[in-house]
């Protein structure tokens, strides 16, 4: 039989040199669409589910999403636990106090419903139940070395990835730093994506939320770690987010853009969890934990410098995340593309009323050395296209400030 190369049978196939890298693309398996939830306790039967632990926050109990999921575990024969305490930018303290209620029930499958901060505290206490000690042990990549319970997850916002990704993070109450933890073996087994969900969500957290996503996609794409698997997704998500976010801002009934910014989201967590991210994310994980302020608008803020920062070395993958963003910029130098792109990112910024600055977020001089010094511990950093110090770090944050 003749070899793929047209050679004799047994002969080596001549692949061309430069075929490019081994690329592992992971993600779990993904349900979507609208009326999704309803699948919730079948996929968790699937994953051995006898006694789920579901993590959530107050305003998704408010919402009614809580109510329908115990319905729908009810109904395939399962009795949930629900801890509801989770805030935004879960803390250190609420994880261990979970990972207590879960072992005090003897709980099995974890099923994070809500926005990041309900799935990182859900994935949080995932890594206690099967790994002991405190989160803040686990921080930095791969420091997650036993098995995990199965873990379900099921956003209700349009931006964070936490259901698809191999990041967990968490708000260390002592150092008033947001602490990344990444490793595969937090990416979640089942990921349930019903567009429904997103309605319920207040304005700004949609505008945040949306933000977040598109940076995903943008960091992703530019990312040392970029890879052909990542990018398809990387491109999609920033073209989704520029098509539906400011629909969804206007018509927060629209099914269409709903939809369409659930995708987004989906789309951008599965390039960022294969991709890794930059420096956006780096230094927005600092000001959150310093702050307690929200992911997206801090990534909405920075975004924009880093870009231009960025493309300094960078540029010509800037060109086709501006062209996917839908700018027009065909034929123009690899720099003036970069550029269009961060004045889009501002202006789309503007238009879902995210401030300018971080000063309006309560960030002064006065916090500038610490956060850049604890930017360069942030694993987000190591992937960012340009390499960077706390001076650089520290610049761009003067910048934004």
């Amino acid at each position: 039989m003749p070899g793929l190369d047209g050679s004799g049978a047994g002969a080596a196939t001549a692949w061309p040199v430069d075929a490019g890298a081994l690329v592992k693309f992971q993600a779990p398996e993904i349900v979507f669409g609208i009326g999704a939830l309803a699948e919730a306790g079948y996929a968790a039967r699937r994953l051995g589910a006898r006694r789920p632990f579901v993590v959530t926050d107050p305003g998704i109990v408010e919402a009614g999403w809580v109510r329908e999921l115990r319905q729908h575990l009810s109904e395939v024969g399962l009795s949930p636990v629900v801890c509801s305490d989770v805030t935004p930018n879960p803390k250190d303290s609420e994880v261990a106090a979970a990972h207590d209620l879960y072992r005090s029930n003897e709980c099995d499958v974890i099923i994070g419903i809500g926005g990041g901060s309900c799935m990182d505290a859900a994935k949080g206490v995932a890594i206690l139940a099967g790994n002991g000690g405190s989160i803040l042990d686990y921080r930095g990549v791969d420091q997650v070395h036993r098995e995990i319970p199965p873990l379900l997850m099921i956003p209700s916002t349009s931006g964070t990835g936490a259901d698809v990704s191999q990041f967990c993070i968490v708000t260390d109450t002592t150092r008033h730093v947001k602490v990344t933890i990444m490793g595969r073996a937090l990416v979640p087994d089942i990921s349930i994506t019903d567009p429904r969900l997103l309605v319920t969500m207040p304005e700004w957290l949609n505008a945040a939320t949306g933000l977040d996503a598109l940076t995903h996609g943008i960091e992703a794409f530019v990312s040392r770690a970029h890879n052909a698997l990542a990018d398809v997704h990387a491109l999609n998500a920033v073209g989704l987010v520029n098509r539906h976010l400011v629909t969804t801002m206007r018509v927060p009934d629209d099914r269409v853009a709903r939809t369409g910014m659930a995708e987004a989201a989906l789309a951008a967590g599965m390039a960022f969890t294969n991709a890794i991210l930059g420096a956006t994310h780096a230094m927005s994980h600092q000001v959150g934990g310093l702050l307690d302020a929200p992911h997206g608008v801090i990534n909405g803020i920075l975004l924009p410098h880093v870009i231009r920062y960025n493309a300094q070395t960078a540029p010509d993958r800037f060109v086709a995340l501006a062209r996917s963003a839908g700018l027009a910029v065909d034929g123009l130098p690899a720099e003036e593309a970069a550029e269009a792109l961060a004045e889009h990112v501002r202006a789309l910024a503007d238009e879902v009323g995210v401030p300018r600055s971080l000063r309006s977020l309560g960030i002064t001089e006065e916090h500038l050395v610490t956060l850049s010094e604890n930017s360069l511990e942030d694993a987000c950093l190591t992937t960012n296209p340009r390499a960077s110090d706390a001076h650089d770090i520290e610049r761009l944050f003067r910048a934004a400030l």
